[in-house]
């Protein structure tokens, strides 16, 4: 009952994943470190054709050039869950990391700065900006079909000063957010009950919570595609100690009752030498869930904290956000936050940003031209290192392979150009990009084998 009372009084804090994404690992649970060159990560997962009546396969790459942690993944879907939650869910979330943070709650209500926090929050975002996502089968939920795709997660835009009290900037992609916006496109899940539980018990828990909203139990799991496609354990793993991660994985889900009090010891199938089928059962966590919202559903707007900032009083902000529209007062609050930062306000702040307001919003005025030169300063200031684009720039695949070029060759010059375009250098991108294509190739060959 404790654990019933507790799901009840947290469920508005969901969380939202997408619906295909659900289906598979985006990168693997033993990555290689953040700055060690990149990461490209290949799987697979199965799904029903439009009659529902064949199994296919489809394949899907995720190309890293900064790295990806399993971590990540709670940033992203905790931001995706704040975006379309907003009254006018846009292309565009903008929000101090404070807000950010403690609606997912990473931070305490009363904790005023998380200079760690924040940190990683930055990293997370830098390695999610450079993510490129490709694959051959994926659902539109729109067209109800599925379709060949290639996205991008996110971009952002940060302020130079790490101590600014200026909004941080999250623009989705528009591929990407017109696959997850639709009702039948994403994936609402309970997010404390994510974030208590490790990175492949959480994918785990989001493959379940799908099939669990429609069906009583799940179909027969291959243990090896479940363990390596889904979770993201590695192919070298032996099943027998693939088994020992997923029991260990599946007890977790049991004692939070996910899955059926039976499954705290699974019953294994055995179908084939070396090959085990597992089904799990729907658990009575689902009954507390199913009924609840959808979203997180915040009573805070994003703008809030800026406007504080600025020196408003918590009446006085519930006036502006009911007088004005959300995309004027964003604008003006972070121009108004740059200005006191930098000493170019001649009378108070909240004059100066009640003045503006008011005339932007009948159309006689516009954003002053320093605060123009400040974004694309900060747009500078977040490339990487020797880089010579800017990370908002989308990545341009390379050109398939044509005439005597082999396919190790073709895959080595779009790694090549996805790192370049992620910000290392020239030699650095070409050795990177010749390592992984060579791997890639080695893999598929012994997987012909």
């Amino acid at each position: 009952m404790a654990h019933s009372r507790k799901t009840e009084r947290q469920s508005r804090h969901c969380g939202i994943s997408q619906l295909t994404l659900a289906e598979h690992a985006l990168c693997p649970l033993q990555t290689v470190s953040p700055g060690s060159g990149g990461l490209i990560h290949e799987c697979d997962y199965r799904y029903f054709d439009q009659h529902r009546r064949r199994v296919r396969s489809a394949q899907a790459r995720v190309t890293c050039p900064a790295g990806l942690l399993p971590n990540d993944e709670f940033y992203l879907w905790g931001l995706l869950a704040l975006t379309l939650d907003q009254p006018e869910p846009d292309g565009e979330f903008h929000a101090t990391p404070h807000y950010c943070l403690r609606q997912l709650g990473l931070i305490d209500q009363r904790q005023r700065r998380g200079g760690r926090q924040y940190r990683q929050f930055a990293e997370a975002l830098e390695r999610l900006s450079s993510v490129s996502y490709h694959c051959d089968a994926f659902y539109d939920p729109i067209r109800r079909e599925h379709r060949r795709v290639g996205f991008h997660f996110l971009s952002y835009s940060l302020p130079l000063d790490v101590q600014s009290g200026r909004a941080w900037r999250f623009v989705w992609d528009p591929v990407f957010l017109e696959l997850v916006r639709p009702v039948g496109g994403h994936l609402p899940f309970d997010l404390p009950t994510y974030r208590q539980l490790d990175p492949a018990s959480r994918r785990l828990f989001l493959l379940l919570t799908k099939i669990f909203r429609r069906r009583r139990s799940t179909q027969q799991f291959d243990v090896r595609q479940l363990c390596v496609s889904v979770m993201g354990f590695a192919p070298t793993v032996s099943t027998r100690d693939l088994k020992r991660k997923l029991t260990r994985c599946v007890r977790k889900l049991a004692e939070l009752q996910v899955v059926t009090a039976c499954a705290l010891e699974p019953e294994y199938e055995r179908i084939g030498v070396g090959q085990y089928t597992l089904r799990l059962h729907r658990g009575d966590y689902f009954r507390n869930t199913m009924k609840t919202s959808t979203a997180l559903r915040n009573s805070e707007s994003p703008l809030a904290d800026p406007l504080r900032t600025i020196g408003f009083d918590e009446r006085a902000i519930r006036r502006l956000l009911h007088d004005y529209s959300v995309p004027v007062l964003r604008e003006w609050a972070d121009i108004t936050l740059a200005a006191i930062e930098r000493r170019v306000i001649r009378k108070t702040p909240m004059a100066y940003f009640v003045d503006n307001v008011k005339h932007a919003a009948a159309g006689s005025r516009t954003p002053p031209d320093w605060w123009h030169d400040l974004r694309r300063q900060e747009r500078i200031a977040t490339r990487r290192p020797g880089s010579r684009k800017s990370p908002e720039r989308p990545f341009q695949p390379a050109p398939a392979a044509t005439g005597n070029l082999t396919l190790a060759d073709s895959l080595c010059s779009e790694f090549t150009s996805c790192f370049s375009a992620a910000g290392q250098s020239e030699d650095i991108a070409r050795k990177n990009a010749t390592r992984i294509s060579q791997e890639l190739q080695t893999r598929r060959t012994a997987s012909k084998m």
